[in-house]
Order: C-alpha cells, then structure tokens, then sequence
C-alpha cells in the first residue's frame, strides 16, 4: 500500500489562523494536532495538541509542577484566555521542525519509519514539483496502525 492511498482528508489551519478557533477544532474532532499551512498553503508545521495544552499552562507551573496544586479551580478555568488574539504561528515552538512529508510513492512501512523518526502523530502526503508542492492529504498514527493490524490479520 501506497502513501496515496492511505492519505485522507484532514483538518489544518494557516499560520494566520485564530489559536482558539484551532484549539477548538482540535478539541471538537478529537485530533492529536494539526496540520499548519503557510501563506502558498503548503505544509508548514505540525502543531500537536500537547503544544496547544503547553500554550495555556503558565511557565511558572511548567518550571515548578508542584505549583499546579495551589491554583485553584478559579483561577484554571481562565487558563483558555491563553489563547485570546494569538495565532497559530504564536502557538508554534519557536523552533518548530517543517512537517514530516511523504511521497505519494512511499510505502507503507517508509511513512512509518519516518513518523517514528521524527515522533510525529501526522505525516503530509505531498507531491513536490518546481511549481510547489501539493498536498493530497495526511497520515495520522493511528490510521497508519489500523492499516498495518489489517494487513497482518489478513
């Protein structure tokens, strides 16, 4: 089995987007991220869930857990303001790796080395040409597992 053929239509959001609008897309849908586009729409970042939950978290408790026990619920449930007026590029690890992209061609078993490689919940199907590149859909884990299990049951 192909990349082209395990790739499906996914959620993603553009560098501009709102943070909370894709805090709750990712939240509606159940999503481990999301795919980032930039301004060409081509695959920009990967932007897992743990990144959004990272976002809401002040710094004070992440440098010293033990911190979280005193907040009360009050105060927690004003965590989301986090994200009033960011964007999803402000949500993005300064340092944010491009998204892992497979070619249509790729195997099974190559998307799933380069997802364990890069630690990635999402792959990019894509077929890159001197115009851009084109994104025909995405990979999740997941999906990639269901495949996988299927094929050594049959």
């Amino acid at each position: 089995m192909r990349a082209r053929d395990l790739a499906v239509d996914y959620e993603s959001v553009n560098v501009d987007s709102d943070a909370v609008a894709a805090a709750r897309l990712m939240a509606e849908h159940k999503l481990p991220g999301l795919l980032v586009l930039d301004e060409r729409g081509e695959p920009r970042a990967i932007l897992p869930a743990s990144q959004m939950v990272k976002v809401l978290v002040p710094e004070y408790v992440i440098e010293d857990p033990t911190l979280a026990a005193v907040v009360d619920e009050r105060h927690a449930d004003r965590l989301c303001r986090a994200l009033a007026g960011r964007s999803v590029s402000d949500c993005l690890p300064r340092d944010a790796p491009p998204p892992p992209i497979a070619d249509p061609d790729d195997t099974a078993l190559e998307v799933a080395a380069l997802m364990a490689r890069v630690r990635s919940p999402l792959v990019a199907v894509a077929e890159k040409s001197k115009d851009g590149t084109r994104l025909l859909g995405v990979i999740t884990a997941s999906h990639l597992l269901n495949e996988l299990l299927e094929t050594s049951a049959g």
